[in-house]
């Protein structure tokens, strides 16, 4: 986990050099730190056995699923409309070429 913490703090760092990228780039890097402290509060409770670090660490894992879930129905919905936009384009080419 703090692997995949590490490469999207990266990402978000990397994206934020775009122009698009700078409105969007919070987004990797909150969900790397996210992965990063969640990854250390679970080895914290595996070396102290404690509970509430292992609490923690889920919480932080579920708000990353969340997010991650979010964002995903987000991109369906624009590429569906993408889909729709791109057919209707083809279909008004067509029918002016005819």
């Amino acid at each position: 986990m703090k692997l995949l913490g590490v490469v999207m703090i990266v990402q978000g760092i990397l994206s934020a050099l775009t122009i698009v990228g700078i409105v969007i780039c919070w987004l990797p890097i909150w969900l790397g730190v996210l992965l990063f402290k969640a990854a250390g509060a679970a080895e914290a409770a595996q070396l102290t056995g404690d509970r509430m670090q292992l609490e923690e660490s889920l919480r932080k894992i579920k708000t990353y699923f969340v997010i991650n879930g979010v964002l995903m129905l987000i991109m369906l919905v624009l590429a569906g409309i993408g889909l729709i936009m791109a057919g209707g384009t083809m279909l008004a080419l067509l029918d002016s070429c005819g």
